[in-house]
């Protein structure tokens, strides 16, 4: 991803927290997966690498949901945390092309991540 200047922020928390979280950030109610917060900082010359921002993701919720999907919890947490990410890419799915792309990248990710793992099952359905 070319991102060796940037640094990212992971906070992993409860669903009680992330509730709270996607609340006071979206005035959404109950917990969700992934919440991610970009920061516009730039990369200073010489100096430390910039914060790319930070991704919050509940445990709670990504063990519920792979015990749902069937999938090993650590892979969905690994498959949240690359959606954060490319969130403070600027990657959205609010349109459905823009989603497309977004979820085009992401499996292409978690290929890079698991070689030999089919995503297949994962993108048609």
């Amino acid at each position: 991803m070319e991102l060796s200047d940037r640094e990212l922020s992971l906070t992993l928390i409860n669903d009680r927290a992330m509730a709270h979280l996607n609340r006071e950030t979206f005035g959404r109610r109950g917990p969700t997966n992934v919440i991610a917060f970009p920061l516009d900082d730039a990369p200073i010359p010489g100096g430390p690498p910039a914060l790319l921002g930070e991704v919050v993701i509940s445990l709670e919720t990504t063990r519920r949901q792979a015990q749902e999907f069937g999938w090993p919890w650590q892979e969905l947490l690994d498959f949240f945390l690359i959606h954060g990410i490319l969130h403070l890419l600027g990657y959205d799915h609010e349109e459905p092309a823009a989603a497309a792309r977004m979820d085009a990248r992401a499996w292409e990710l978690m290929s890079r991540l698991y070689p030999g793992r089919s995503w297949a099952e994962e993108i048609t359905g």
